[in-house]
């Protein structure tokens, strides 16, 4: 029999709100969180809108002596964590600490801490570098500060990723639950609002160069012009069925994944990639494509990316698309690379158990073909959900999560 994966726990870290509730019930009205870019000066590039966690300070929920060791994006991680164990009732003491692990993706790793320190050695000298420069800005530093704080011995590690690998890391945890892990923490978490980092992405002309943040992003749109990006995350935990017995919410599974690499900003060419990735997770989850109700897209913003995309869905669904929805709830709040599709699957198990589909913020109508959900939250009673993501890297992921009875 195949072990299955249940997602029991969420914990998010988002522009739009701190804990599942608040950040539900901003994606529910529709309400945008973008606003200037005030993690560093901005007058001097090009971005000006991008999506902040402004009401939450990560280093407050952590001990100051952990504080002092890790990068912002790994202090979103861990609380994060935190409110995901809260949220599943779940002591990792309670379980034989191998059978307990952790995987996390990122894209940016701690930029904001290492540029801090290699501002300090330039500038005054090798002696004045802290000793944690040598781990906080390194991707695997949230899953490293996740293990050890809550004494996780079991399968661990990193998907140095951009928006797929949000995705690819809960595949991933699913495949170690499967070959008999019985929990693990997994999700994505992103901060990176340093200048070096900001500058790094200037060059793949994607970004919004937009100033009002009510038109910054806006994807499948004919007026769309580049995604905004965005800090925060989302951190879930994941268990095998029936490890506790049955709980008090509908269960949710992680179903099926699928995943292809199209390179890098080739959106002209990805259709079919990431066609190929949607019906490999429908594959998997054994799930005719007509059992899917809700499509949480990976909405780019590009128009020959938002384009591709919804010839990749065409592809799958035919002429059921017109009446498929679909969504992009982060347009409110921003894309937060590998945070992203994270953030899309809380969402998405959401839908699946309280039977509403977020509409997509600043939309104003589409002409690709696509039942693009706006203005209001719309119901749904599907059992089956599709959550898409792409990296500018090329990596394309689709993952279906399903509910009892499907």
């Amino acid at each position: 029999m195949t072990r299955r994966t249940l997602i029991t726990g969420m914990g998010v870290i988002a522009p739009s709100g701190t804990g599942t509730d608040g950040f539900w019930r901003s994606a529910l009205e529709g309400r945008g969180a973008l606003g200037r870019l005030s993690r560093y000066p901005a007058g001097d590039y090009p971005l000006t809108v991008a999506g902040e966690v402004r009401d939450h300070d990560p280093a407050h929920a952590i001990d100051p002596r952990i504080t002092v060791q890790t990068d912002r994006f790994t202090q979103f991680a861990l609380a994060a964590a935190d409110l995901a164990l809260a949220d599943a009732r779940l002591d990792p003491a309670t379980l034989p600490p191998y059978s307990f692990g952790a995987v996390t993706a990122s894209a940016a790793g701690g930029v904001e801490f290492g540029q801090r320190e290699i501002e300090r050695l330039w500038s005054k000298g090798p002696a004045q570098v802290g000793p944690y420069q040598s781990i906080a800005w390194f991707y695997a530093a949230s899953t490293g500060q996740l293990s050890i704080r809550h004494g996780l011995k079991g399968p661990c590690g990193v998907l140095v990723a951009d928006e797929s690998g949000g995705l690819d890391a809960i595949a991933h945890a699913a495949r170690d639950i499967r070959y008999g892990t019985s929990a693990m923490l997994v999700g994505g978490a992103e901060a990176p609002f340093a200048p070096f980092s900001m500058a790094c992405q200037y060059g793949h002309g994607l970004l919004s160069d937009a100033t009002d943040p009510d038109r910054a992003y806006l994807p499948f749109s004919p007026r769309a012009r580049g995604f905004v990006p965005a800090e925060g995350g989302a951190v879930l935990v994941v268990e095998e069925e029936g490890l506790r017995g049955a709980g008090p919410r509908p269960p949710v599974r992680v179903a099926g994944h699928g995943t292809t690499h199209t390179g890098a900003l080739n959106h002209e060419q990805s259709a079919e990639g990431l066609a190929k990735a949607i019906t490999a997770a429908l594959d998997e989850a054994e799930c005719p494509p007509g059992d899917i109700g809700v499509v949480y897209a990976d909405g780019l913003a590009v128009p020959e990316a938002d384009q591709a995309e919804a010839d990749a869905l065409r592809a799958v669904f035919g002429p059921a698309l017109r009446t498929l929805p679909v969504t992009v709830p982060k347009a409110g709040y921003g894309r937060a690379y590998a945070g992203a599709a994270a953030l899309d699957v809380v969402l998405a198990t959401l839908t699946l158990r309280h039977g509403l589909i977020p509409p997509t913020p600043y939309a104003d109508g589409t002409d690709l073909g696509i039942d693009l959900v706006t203005g209001a939250p719309r119901p749904t009673g599907t059992r089956a959900a599709l959550v898409l993501a792409r990296g500018l890297a090329g990596g394309n992921s689709a993952l279906v999560l399903r509910t009892d009875g499907s």
